[in-house]
Parts: C-alpha cells; sequence; structure tokens
C-alpha cells in the first residue's frame, strides 16, 4: 500500500505501475524480475509526489483536461491547518510559486518553503489558488479548493405552480454554489459538483408504440434557489442528492419532495389504412404513418386515400395529463374550418367521397392550459374509375386470366349480371372486388360469348351504366406446353 501511495501523484502512469506490482506479486516465481523493473524505471519516471498533511479527510485528487495546463485539481475538506508537501525527484532546488485569476503567467514565489532532504513544505496552503512547483525544468501545476468554502447544504426541495407547459420550477432551501478555478492561461472553468436530480416521466417506446414510465437523471453543476427543468410527462417526485465530493467522503445530502402533479401533455399519433384488394393500379398495400414530437404541427403528410372506399383508423396515444381529447376533420390544411370532431382515442373512417380532407389529433389538459398536436394526415380520394375486360380463359391455366374481374377505381355502389345467349342469368355479385370464374352450378360454362350487365356509382358522383360481351376461351394444355397456341 506504501508502494500504492508513493506512486499517487507521480504522473499520469502511476496507477499502472502500481497494479502491475500487484499483479506480479501474486507469482512468486517473477518477483526478481519486478525488482528489476522497478530498478530502471526509478531514474526515468522518479517520485515526484505532492501530498497533504494536517488534514481530517482524504483529499479529493480530480485530474483535470489536459487544455487546463494543470495537472492535478485538488479539492480539500477543510484547508485550516493543512499544510502541503512536494517530494522531489532529484537534489535539484525547488521554488514554489502562486498564482490566481490571471494565470501562470502572472505566478509569483513563495517564501518561507521549508525543505527536509527532497521533501520541500508549505506549511498553510492557501485555497482558491494555483501552485507551480519548480524542481529544475520540471514543473507541476495545480489547483487547490478548500471544500468548506462550499459546502453543500439542503434543507427543503418542492415545486412551484407551474407558469407553462413546457418547464416545471423547483424551489431548493440550501446552498450548493457553483466552485471554480482558473487555468494555467488564466480561463475560469467550473467544477461539476455532479448534483444527481432524479425524477420519473414517460418516453416514446417506438417498439412497443406506447408510453413507458422511465427514471431519469439530471446532473447538475450548482443549484439556485429556483431551477427549471423541462416537466415530467407523470406524477413524480423529486430527488435530489449530492454532491460527487461529499459522496466521496461519505456524507452525501439527499432530500425528497412531495409527490408532483403534472399538468405538461404530449401525444403521439397513427393513421392506418386497411389492406385491400380492388383491382386498381394503385398499390393497397397497408398504409401506416406514425405521427412526430406532439406540441407542433408538422409540414410532413401523409397520403392514405386512393380508391374509394378507403378505411383509415387514427389513434391517437397520450400522456398522463391529457383530460381533452379530439381528433379534427378540416378541408383545408391549416384547420381554419373544423368539418367534424371526435372525442375518443381512435376513429375508424371509411371514405367515400372524392376530394381530399385533412385530419390531426388534439390532447388537452384537465384545465385547458395546456395543448398537445400531433402532425397533419392527408386523405385524397380520387375520381372514379371502371373498365370491363371482354375475354378470359377459365380452366386453362390456374391463377393466369381465369377470373372476370372489372378494373375499379373508386368505385362506392356496384352491381353486375352474367346472362348467356339466351338470356339466361348465370351469376351475378356485388363487390367490384370479386369476379365470375366461368361456372354456372359448380362447373364451367362452355366457350363462347356471354354477355353482362353493370349498375355502378363512383366516389364522385358518377353514374355507370355498362354492357358488353364475354368471350370465353380455351386453350388445349397439351399445346400450351408444346409452344403452339390452340383456341377452342
Amino acid at each position: 500500500m506504501a508502494f500504492y501511495n508513493d506512486f499517487k501523484g507521480g504522473g499520469l502512469s502511476m496507477f499502472r505501475y502500481a497494479y502491475l506490482y500487484h499483479d506480479i506479486l501474486h507469482d512468486m516465481r517473477i518477483r526478481s524480475f519486478f525488482f528489476t523493473i522497478i530498478a530502471i524505471l526509478v531514474p526515468l519516471i522518479g517520485w515526484a509526489q505532492v501530498s497533504f498533511v494536517g488534514g481530517s479527510h482524504e483529499v479529493y485528487d480530480l485530474i483535470p483536461e489536459k487544455n487546463t495546463g494543470l495537472n492535478h485539481i485538488y479539492v480539500l475538506y477543510n484547508t485550516q491547518g493543512v499544510g502541503m508537501q512536494y517530494r522531489a525527484t532529484s537534489d535539484t532546488p525547488v521554488v514554489w510559486y502562486s498564482f490566481g485569476s490571471q494565470g501562470g503567467g502572472y505566478a509569483e514565489e513563495i517564501s518561507g518553503i521549508t525543505t527536509d532532504g527532497r521533501t520541500t513544505t508549505l506549511a498553510q496552503v492557501i485555497a482558491g489558488q494555483g501552485y507551480i512547483i519548480e524542481e529544475g525544468t520540471n514543473r507541476t501545476y495545480v489547483w487547490v479548493v478548500n471544500y468548506a468554502d462550499h459546502y453543500l447544504r439542503f434543507n427543503s426541495i418542492s415545486a412551484l405552480a407551474p407558469e407553462d407547459c413546457g418547464t416545471a420550477t423547483l424551489s431548493i432551501d440550501g446552498s450548493a454554489d457553483e466552485i471554480s478555478y482558473f487555468t494555467i492561461t488564466g480561463v475560469r472553468r467550473v467544477l461539476s459538483r455532479e448534483i444527481k436530480l432524479n425524477f420519473r416521466t414517460l418516453v416514446w417506446d417506438e417498439t412497443a408504440v406506447q408510453w413507458t414510465q422511465v427514471d431519469t437523471t439530471n446532473v447538475l453543476t450548482s443549484v439556485k434557489p429556483q431551477l427549471v427543468i423541462t416537466a415530467p410527462l407523470c406524477n413524480t417526485t423529486f430527488h435530489i442528492s449530492g454532491d460527487r465530493f461529499l459522496k466521496f467522503w461519505n456524507e452525501e445530502v439527499e432530500m425528497e419532495s412531495d409527490t408532483y402533479t403534472t399538468t405538461a401533455v404530449d401525444v403521439r399519433t397513427t393513421a392506418i389504412k386497411q389492406k385491400r384488394n380492388d383491382g386498381t393500379d394503385e398499390s393497397d398495400d397497408e398504409d401506416s404513418s406514425e405521427g412526430g414530437e406532439g406540441g407542433e404541427n408538422t409540414d410532413e403528410s401523409e397520403e392514405l386515400g386512393g380508391s374509394a372506399p378507403a378505411t383509415v383508423t387514427f389513434k391517437a396515444y397520450c400522456t398522463d395529463a391529457v383530460d381533452h381529447k379530439e381528433w379534427q376533420k378540416a378541408l383545408d390544411p391549416d384547420f381554419q374550418s373544423i368539418e367534424a370532431r371526435f372525442n375518443d382515442d381512435e376513429v375508424e373512417q371509411t371514405f367515400n367521397t372524392t376530394g381530399t380532407s385533412y385530419w390531426r389529433f388534439v390532447g388537452t389538459n384537465l384545465q385547458g392550459g395546456c395543448e398537445a398536436y400531433g402532425p397533419t394526415y392527408t386523405v385524397h380520394i380520387g375520381e372514379s374509375e371502371l373498365v370491363c375486360p371482354n375475354v378470359f380463359s377459365p380452366g386453362s391455366t390456374e391463377g393466369v386470366g381465369d377470373i372476370w374481374k372489372v378494373k375499379h377505381k373508386s368505385i362506392v355502389e356496384f352491381h353486375c349480371t352474367i346472362f348467356n345467349t339466351w338470356g339466361n342469368k348465370i351469376f351475378e355479385f356485388s363487390n367490384p372486388d370479386d369476379g365470375w370464374d366461368g361456372k354456372y352450378r359448380g362447373k364451367l360454362v362452355s366457350t363462347g360469348v356471354y354477355y353482362y350487365v353493370i349498375q355502378a356509382r363512383g366516389a364522385d358522383d358518377k353514374v355507370y351504366k355498362l354492357s358488353g360481351d364475354i368471350n370465353i376461351l380455351r386453350y388445349r394444355k397439351n399445346a400450351m406446353k408444346s409452344g403452339t397456341t390452340v383456341v377452342e
């Protein structure tokens, strides 16, 4: 352990050699090798060390960023009656300097330094300033902090009445000011006290498609009497603890608030068009669009319509404080004129009319002062179209041309009757997605000419009265295989 302490302040690689010492001692066969390595390293790395005498608590040794120019920042529990020592690596005279906010360029030599062999001592360390310890051409740069000047105290923590929808304001009775220091070039920096504020909130889980309650932590450099944070999306308590230095000394302070009732709201939304097979050229696979972050409108809109009838399910997922829920339908994208309102999380709508409509969700809290908007969804239903084929070949090649079907878009009413050459009705259907398989009473009809009569109406109110021939052809299967087409 004494070996480790000697290395502790001697440079960035000291810890590595301490662990090397520990590991090698476990193997008694190579102990002699270890001492050979030490004999080589001592002249190279020296044994320089800064230490403190007279303190009641262990010193917090912090290695700052390289661009500060400092080798160490020492945080002392209380500097009263504490001295600082430097153990040199050689017999070269050691000179001490101190510097303040202007940086090392304005350092002044310290008098009254005592020397005992290679150990030089400053009898009373003065905090809130830096020290340069010069041993020949080697210099050690440190800054000393007196924690007693910044002692953390918490008496209570409570949440104030919310003033806006996006933030929560905490009132903290206590003190935890900034702990600052200065770099070698005189730049002011602040040590993070790593004070932790813990509470619960809701986050959106994309995979599970739901709001999930999670613990969150804000790490604070210091604490003021009023602390403003992003408002939690669920009821919670606030727990504050710290700081990193008191935790190091096993004196960490903790405080918890009463339960905070949230008023902040947020929403996520989805719009899913049901899958269909309507014989159109357009793709009618399931069309799903998910809304982004609530509280603002998005410029992105999703085409959810196409051919009527199109059924779309709009669904909203709300945070805890949402009390009033409303899906809005408008004929303009700015929602200046709202045509319909639905007070539900989920709305299923079937679109049978040509045109464009816009949909969005609004969630409001109980007080009505906070609201969150989902994105705008665009539903466009195109003009109707109905086209009838005049030939097909049932029973020839399965899955290829063996069903007589109409091609259609935005057809909302439909009825088709099929007759043979003698005017006898042999088939009828009322869904344009269906068709005729060329059978009558379960058997394929003979080749020849048949007739259809269709009455239909489009989503644009266009009326269709169509009639025409259906020519049934039959292909010989053996001829098809040989590459020669023979039509019966």
